[in-house]
């Protein structure tokens, strides 16, 4: 029996490294003696995330103490047979209710029509979400683009605001998008503000993309009128690969070791902020991992996307946070 049973955890072990590295980082695989003497295979999850990393439920009774939840997520290869399947469906919606902000990347230009269904169903429930978009139009349609989603509940942006980043020389597949927020509730003098440049490296010239990042930072950054800036999306590597921009003095990544992707190893979707100008950050972030939280299958997982959801906690209050708190990353349920 227990020849029987090494071998079977052998085969999942090897069938996991089949599936990708997501399944051998997140889960551990081991041997379980049971009260008859024999054994079974017991699988677990391996996470990262301290306690306090698992998101609050959904609802609209937000307190104005209560902090902001911003994330980013790239629904790459989201097309709209994929978009109109219920399961599918629900997963976003559940997904999506749950931050004040989300950054999205890896939508088509042409696919503006199913945001604007999913804002109405997310908004269905009594929800005040919009968008912002980069309102100058791809050349190319099939181009994947960034988008913002928001709830105007929580959060004011001037959309007239909301606009890509200058690019002559075409040195970006897909140009960063940048907005300028306010959070709601607390007085405007005393709200947290702060910009967003909305990032989706192309993977083929990634180097050659990384390389231009921090010229971006210091161009939004310089313009004087915000020192919290908050650096989000795919960077098709992890921190240690970010070239200038992650070598910027206090420049943090919020998350190090987790995957972000269902295949990969490494987290190549992340939240990067300047440690030291951006207090606001509660030392609260983690990856979602929606094959746990759905009980979904890898084949139905990728059916969304094959990334998934990265979010931070902020403080409502401009300056008012918690210490922040290295390591505090992992992946977190609903």
């Amino acid at each position: 029996m227990e020849q029987t049973s090494r071998k079977l955890l052998t085969l999942l072990a090897v069938a996991a490294l089949v599936g990708g590295g997501y399944f051998l980082v997140n889960y551990r695989l081991e041997l379980v003696p049971s009260e008859d003497g024999s054994r079974y295979i017991k699988i677990t999850p391996r996470s990262e995330a301290a306690s306090d990393t698992s998101l609050p439920p959904p609802g609209r009774g937000r307190t104005l103490a209560a902090p902001i939840r911003i994330a980013t997520w790239n629904l790459a290869g989201l097309d709209a047979r994929r978009w109109s399947g219920q399961q599918v469906n629900d997963v976003l919606v559940h997904i999506l209710s749950r931050f004040e902000l989300i950054a999205l990347q890896g939508v088509r230009a042409d696919q503006e029509g199913l945001l604007l269904k999913l804002i109405d169903q997310l908004n269905a429930a009594g929800a005040r979400y919009d968008i912002a978009a980069d309102r100058s139009r791809q050349p190319d349609a099939s181009l994947l683009c960034g988008a913002l989603l928001f709830d105007r509940d929580a959060i004011e942006i001037d959309l007239a605001l909301a606009e890509a980043v200058a690019d002559p020389t075409g040195s970006f597949l897909h140009r960063p998008l940048v907005a300028t927020f306010r959070v709601r509730g607390p007085k405007p003098d005393e709200a947290f503000t702060f910009k967003l440049i909305n990032v989706h490296t192309d993977a083929d010239r990634a180097e050659e993309e990384l390389d231009l990042l921090d010229d971006v930072y210091r161009a939004v950054r310089d313009d004087g009128q915000e020192d919290d800036i908050l650096v989000v999306g795919d960077f098709a590597t992890d921190c240690e690969n970010l070239g200038p921009l992650g070598q910027m003095l206090d420049m943090t990544c919020l998350i190090r070791r987790t995957p972000t992707t269902l295949r990969g190893t490494l987290p190549v979707d992340n939240i990067l902020l300047h440690r030291r100008a951006t207090t606001e950050y509660t030392g609260r972030s983690g990856v979602l991992d929606i094959m746990r939280e759905f009980g979904l299958s890898s084949v139905a997982a990728r059916e969304i996307t094959e990334h998934l959801p990265v979010w931070a906690e902020f403080s409502p209050y401009e300056g008012g946070s918690v210490v922040l708190r290295d390591g505090e990353e992992g992946v977190a349920e609903l």
